[in-house]
């Protein structure tokens, strides 16, 4: 196979890994490993927990090409599949995190901790750390438009497609977000 992969769209693309074509799978982990990791890391602001995230994420998604229908760009496909895993994942932290508080603490020290791992390539840790942590404060509704619209740079369109929602609706959630990070952040 003489292909420039690089070259197809993501609809050609899927196509290929529809027929279990293992370097169509390659490819669409070159194109988006990356933003599927930085969209799971802003939205949960836990490093590690983001890297596992990202690989089940694609995980599912190659289990469900099947279902990708090439009419909504595959970007969008696979963040909505992304946001379901931190969903997911924000669930069962909540039911870790009350079993911790409920056991005695001996008995507990095996449940995952409440701190986010440092950024260790921060050139402005202090700030960055600021940023994260008011993220982290916003509802995830919030939260999860600007991370698609801000981290991101989806369109409005895209973020409601991946979100499962109306653009306006996206809208006022990124107006909300910005108001409550400016009134956290002191920018106005």
């Amino acid at each position: 196979m003489n292909r420039a992969l690089d070259q197809l769209s993501d609809r050609e693309l899927a196509a290929l890994a529809k027929s279990h074509d293992q370097s169509a799978y390659r490819e669409f982990l070159r194109r988006y490993k990356a933003p599927v990791f930085r969209l799971i890391r802003s939205t949960i602001g836990d490093e590690a927990e983001a890297l596992d995230l990202t690989q089940e994420t694609f995980v599912a998604a190659f289990q469900a090409i099947g279902r990708y229908d090439g009419v909504r760009p595959f970007r969008v496909w696979i963040a909505r599949i992304a946001l379901n895993k931190c969903r997911d994942w924000a669930r069962r932290r909540k039911v870790r995190a009350f079993f911790s508080s409920a056991l005695p603490l001996e008995s507990a020290s095996h449940v995952a901790g409440d701190i986010p791992a440092p950024d260790r390539n921060a050139i402005d840790a202090d700030e960055l750390s600021r940023v994260r942590t008011a993220m982290a404060a916003l509802p995830a509704k919030l939260r999860e438009a600007i991370v698609l619209c801000g981290v991101e740079e989806m369109s409005q369109q895209e973020a409601a497609d991946a979100l499962g929602v109306t653009v306006k609706t996206v809208e006022t959630r990124l107006y909300r977000a910005r108001q409550r990070l400016r009134a956290v952040l002191g920018g106005g």
